[in-house]
Protein backbone atom coordinates (compact mmCIF):
# COMPACT_ATOMS: atom_id res chain seq x y z
CA UNK A 1 0.00 0.00 0.00
CA UNK A 2 2.80 2.62 0.88
CA UNK A 3 4.49 1.64 -2.57
CA UNK A 4 1.19 2.45 -4.17
CA UNK A 5 0.90 6.04 -2.71
CA UNK A 6 4.68 6.86 -3.71
CA UNK A 7 3.86 5.78 -7.33
CA UNK A 8 0.45 7.98 -7.04
CA UNK A 9 2.88 11.09 -5.78
CA UNK A 10 5.41 10.47 -8.69
CA UNK A 11 2.86 10.13 -11.31
CA UNK A 12 1.09 13.22 -9.75
CA UNK A 13 4.25 15.14 -9.94
CA UNK A 14 5.15 13.77 -13.18
CA UNK A 15 1.71 15.28 -13.94
CA UNK A 16 2.08 18.77 -12.92
CA UNK A 17 6.08 19.53 -14.33
CA UNK A 18 4.15 18.52 -17.69
CA UNK A 19 0.83 20.76 -16.72
CA UNK A 20 2.10 24.19 -18.96
CA UNK A 21 -0.46 27.21 -19.09
CA UNK A 22 -0.85 29.10 -22.30
CA UNK A 23 -2.43 32.36 -21.10
CA UNK A 24 -5.15 34.10 -23.89
CA UNK A 25 -2.28 36.76 -25.46
CA UNK A 26 0.00 34.16 -25.96
CA UNK A 27 0.90 31.04 -27.73
CA UNK A 28 3.40 28.51 -27.62
CA UNK A 29 6.18 27.48 -29.83
CA UNK A 30 6.56 23.51 -29.40
CA UNK A 31 9.67 21.88 -30.06
CA UNK A 32 10.02 17.96 -29.79
CA UNK A 33 12.94 16.30 -29.67
CA UNK A 34 14.47 19.52 -30.48
CA UNK A 35 12.01 19.99 -34.13
CA UNK A 36 9.13 22.04 -33.87
CA UNK A 37 6.04 20.39 -33.97
CA UNK A 38 2.94 22.57 -33.30
CA UNK A 39 1.67 25.87 -31.91
CA UNK A 40 0.23 25.73 -28.57
CA UNK A 41 -3.04 27.50 -28.57
CA UNK A 42 -4.30 29.03 -24.78
CA UNK A 43 -5.09 27.20 -22.09
CA UNK A 44 -3.12 24.24 -20.70
CA UNK A 45 -0.93 21.88 -22.73
CA UNK A 46 1.00 18.87 -21.28
CA UNK A 47 3.99 18.38 -22.68
CA UNK A 48 6.57 15.43 -22.25
CA UNK A 49 9.44 16.37 -20.09
CA UNK A 50 12.86 15.77 -21.69
CA UNK A 51 11.60 14.86 -24.64
CA UNK A 52 9.39 18.01 -25.50
CA UNK A 53 9.50 21.86 -24.75
CA UNK A 54 8.56 25.30 -25.55
CA UNK A 55 8.39 28.91 -25.56
CA UNK A 56 5.66 31.31 -24.75
CA UNK A 57 5.76 33.99 -27.25
CA UNK A 58 3.13 37.45 -26.68
CA UNK A 59 1.37 38.03 -29.32
CA UNK A 60 0.13 41.60 -28.14
CA UNK A 61 1.28 44.72 -30.39
CA UNK A 62 4.76 46.07 -28.93
CA UNK A 63 5.81 49.22 -28.98
CA UNK A 64 9.32 49.82 -29.95
CA UNK A 65 11.88 53.30 -28.90
CA UNK A 66 14.08 54.11 -31.76
CA UNK A 67 16.44 55.77 -29.88
CA UNK A 68 17.71 59.46 -31.24
CA UNK A 69 19.58 59.10 -34.86
CA UNK A 70 21.85 61.63 -35.99
CA UNK A 71 21.48 61.99 -39.74
CA UNK A 72 21.78 64.41 -42.70
CA UNK A 73 19.47 65.89 -44.85
CA UNK A 74 19.58 65.79 -48.76
CA UNK A 75 20.66 69.41 -48.32
CA UNK A 76 23.23 68.58 -45.93
CA UNK A 77 21.67 70.12 -42.85
CA UNK A 78 22.48 67.70 -39.67
CA UNK A 79 19.29 66.60 -37.83
CA UNK A 80 18.40 64.31 -34.72
CA UNK A 81 15.30 62.12 -35.27
CA UNK A 82 13.55 59.31 -32.78
CA UNK A 83 10.22 57.49 -33.55
CA UNK A 84 8.58 54.79 -32.13
CA UNK A 85 7.20 51.43 -34.13
CA UNK A 86 3.96 49.74 -33.16
CA UNK A 87 3.98 45.63 -33.99
CA UNK A 88 2.96 42.42 -33.32
CA UNK A 89 3.54 39.01 -34.02
CA UNK A 90 2.25 37.16 -37.17
CA UNK A 91 3.64 33.84 -37.09
CA UNK A 92 5.11 32.61 -33.72
CA UNK A 93 7.14 29.80 -35.10
CA UNK A 94 8.99 32.38 -37.55
CA UNK A 95 9.87 34.65 -35.13
CA UNK A 96 11.35 32.42 -32.69
CA UNK A 97 13.16 29.98 -35.68
CA UNK A 98 13.83 33.09 -38.08
CA UNK A 99 15.15 35.44 -35.69
CA UNK A 100 17.44 35.40 -32.43
CA UNK A 101 16.15 38.46 -30.43
CA UNK A 102 13.07 39.73 -32.74
CA UNK A 103 12.59 42.83 -30.74
CA UNK A 104 16.23 43.82 -30.64
CA UNK A 105 16.28 43.23 -34.53
CA UNK A 106 13.81 45.24 -35.14
CA UNK A 107 14.81 48.21 -33.19
CA UNK A 108 17.89 47.99 -35.13
CA UNK A 109 16.68 47.64 -38.93
CA UNK A 110 14.37 50.62 -38.17
CA UNK A 111 17.18 52.63 -36.54
CA UNK A 112 19.30 51.88 -40.13
CA UNK A 113 16.53 52.73 -42.43
CA UNK A 114 15.49 56.19 -40.61
CA UNK A 115 18.74 57.00 -40.63
CA UNK A 116 18.68 56.09 -44.75
CA UNK A 117 15.19 58.00 -45.07
CA UNK A 118 16.12 61.13 -43.74
CA UNK A 119 19.52 61.39 -45.72
CA UNK A 120 17.12 61.16 -49.49
CA UNK A 121 14.92 63.82 -48.34
CA UNK A 122 15.15 67.58 -47.34
CA UNK A 123 15.19 69.15 -44.60
CA UNK A 124 11.53 71.36 -45.44
CA UNK A 125 10.41 68.04 -46.56
CA UNK A 126 10.91 65.93 -43.24
CA UNK A 127 9.66 68.88 -41.29
CA UNK A 128 6.29 68.93 -43.87
CA UNK A 129 5.72 65.65 -44.70
CA UNK A 130 6.56 63.83 -41.47
CA UNK A 131 3.55 61.48 -41.97
CA UNK A 132 4.30 60.53 -45.24
CA UNK A 133 7.93 59.72 -44.51
CA UNK A 134 6.99 57.39 -41.12
CA UNK A 135 4.45 56.01 -43.90
CA UNK A 136 7.73 55.19 -45.87
CA UNK A 137 9.49 53.79 -43.19
CA UNK A 138 6.62 51.45 -42.23
CA UNK A 139 6.51 50.26 -45.21
CA UNK A 140 10.45 49.30 -45.77
CA UNK A 141 10.83 47.83 -42.30
CA UNK A 142 7.05 45.57 -42.38
CA UNK A 143 8.78 44.14 -46.11
CA UNK A 144 11.88 43.19 -44.23
CA UNK A 145 10.55 41.95 -41.20
CA UNK A 146 7.97 39.65 -42.40
CA UNK A 147 10.28 37.06 -42.85
CA UNK A 148 10.50 37.24 -39.44
CA UNK A 149 7.16 36.93 -38.16
CA UNK A 150 6.78 40.20 -37.58
CA UNK A 151 3.72 42.93 -38.89
CA UNK A 152 3.98 46.85 -38.48
CA UNK A 153 1.43 48.51 -37.78
CA UNK A 154 2.33 51.82 -37.63
CA UNK A 155 5.49 54.15 -37.16
CA UNK A 156 5.42 57.63 -35.64
CA UNK A 157 7.94 60.18 -35.81
CA UNK A 158 8.43 62.15 -32.27
CA UNK A 159 10.64 64.79 -32.25
CA UNK A 160 13.09 66.46 -35.38
CA UNK A 161 15.73 68.53 -33.65
CA UNK A 162 18.05 70.80 -35.48
CA UNK A 163 21.69 72.74 -34.46
CA UNK A 164 20.49 75.99 -32.37
CA UNK A 165 22.26 78.25 -35.09
CA UNK A 166 19.74 76.26 -37.87
CA UNK A 167 16.67 76.81 -35.23
CA UNK A 168 18.07 80.56 -35.09
CA UNK A 169 18.38 81.16 -38.80
CA UNK A 170 14.91 78.97 -39.42
CA UNK A 171 13.11 81.87 -37.30
CA UNK A 172 14.49 84.81 -39.36
CA UNK A 173 13.45 83.23 -42.10
CA UNK A 174 10.04 82.38 -41.07
CA UNK A 175 10.21 86.23 -38.95
CA UNK A 176 11.34 87.46 -42.97
CA UNK A 177 8.78 85.90 -44.63
CA UNK A 178 5.84 86.94 -42.51
CA UNK A 179 6.93 90.81 -43.49
CA UNK A 180 7.21 90.12 -46.93
CA UNK A 181 3.17 88.82 -46.78
CA UNK A 182 2.39 91.97 -44.89
CA UNK A 183 4.34 94.55 -46.97
CA UNK A 184 2.02 92.53 -50.12
CA UNK A 185 -1.25 92.78 -48.58
CA UNK A 186 -0.55 96.12 -47.31
CA UNK A 187 0.68 97.06 -51.05
CA UNK A 188 -2.57 95.36 -52.24
CA UNK A 189 -4.72 97.47 -49.92
CA UNK A 190 -3.36 100.83 -51.04
CA UNK A 191 -3.34 99.78 -54.71
CA UNK A 192 -7.29 98.72 -54.49
CA UNK A 193 -7.42 102.34 -52.03
CA UNK A 194 -6.52 104.18 -54.88
CA UNK A 195 -8.30 102.59 -57.40
CA UNK A 196 -11.92 103.63 -55.58
CA UNK A 197 -10.33 107.28 -54.94
CA UNK A 198 -9.35 107.64 -58.36
CA UNK A 199 -13.28 106.23 -59.43
CA UNK A 200 -14.82 108.53 -57.31
CA UNK A 201 -12.72 111.48 -58.33
CA UNK A 202 -13.78 110.87 -61.91
CA UNK A 203 -17.25 110.33 -60.68
CA UNK A 204 -17.13 113.90 -58.99
CA UNK A 205 -16.02 115.81 -62.07
CA UNK A 206 -18.09 114.63 -64.09
CA UNK A 207 -21.41 115.53 -62.34
CA UNK A 208 -21.21 119.60 -62.27
CA UNK A 209 -21.39 120.95 -58.63
CA UNK A 210 -21.10 117.47 -56.78
CA UNK A 211 -17.73 118.22 -55.84
CA UNK A 212 -19.27 121.78 -54.42
CA UNK A 213 -21.44 119.43 -52.46
CA UNK A 214 -19.03 116.82 -51.22
CA UNK A 215 -17.18 119.31 -50.12
CA UNK A 216 -20.48 120.99 -48.34
CA UNK A 217 -20.89 117.36 -46.63
CA UNK A 218 -17.10 117.19 -45.54
CA UNK A 219 -17.26 120.59 -43.41
CA UNK A 220 -20.92 119.29 -42.00
CA UNK A 221 -19.22 116.70 -40.85
CA UNK A 222 -16.39 118.06 -39.15
CA UNK A 223 -18.04 120.55 -37.80
CA UNK A 224 -20.65 118.39 -36.05
CA UNK A 225 -17.12 118.38 -33.06
CA UNK A 226 -16.60 121.58 -31.56
CA UNK A 227 -13.24 120.75 -30.77
CA UNK A 228 -12.20 120.49 -34.68
CA UNK A 229 -11.07 123.26 -35.77
CA UNK A 230 -11.66 123.96 -39.50
CA UNK A 231 -9.47 125.71 -42.00
CA UNK A 232 -11.69 126.20 -45.53
CA UNK A 233 -9.90 126.89 -48.23
CA UNK A 234 -12.13 128.20 -51.34
CA UNK A 235 -11.56 125.78 -54.08
CA UNK A 236 -11.16 127.92 -57.66
CA UNK A 237 -14.00 126.51 -59.31
CA UNK A 238 -16.43 128.31 -56.62
CA UNK A 239 -14.45 131.47 -56.96
CA UNK A 240 -14.86 131.40 -60.98
CA UNK A 241 -18.79 130.47 -60.21
CA UNK A 242 -18.97 133.69 -58.06
CA UNK A 243 -17.25 136.16 -60.69
CA UNK A 244 -19.63 134.84 -63.07
CA UNK A 245 -22.70 135.40 -60.60
CA UNK A 246 -20.98 138.85 -60.08
CA UNK A 247 -20.75 140.06 -64.01
CA UNK A 248 -24.25 139.04 -64.25
CA UNK A 249 -25.54 140.85 -61.68
CA UNK A 250 -23.46 144.14 -63.16
CA UNK A 251 -24.98 143.63 -66.54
Amino acid sequence: MPGFIVLLIIVGVFILSSLKQINQYERGVKFTMGRFSSIMNPGWKILIPVFQSFQKVDMRIKAVDVPDQRAITKDNVPVTVNAVIYYKISDPAKAIIEVENFYYAISQYAQTTMRNIVGEVTLDELLSQRDKIADRIREIVDKETFDWGLKVNNVELKDVSLPELMERTIAKQAEAEREKRAVIINSEGEVAASENIAKAAGILAASTGALHLRTLQSINDLSSDQSNTVVFVTPVEVLKAFEGFAKKMEK
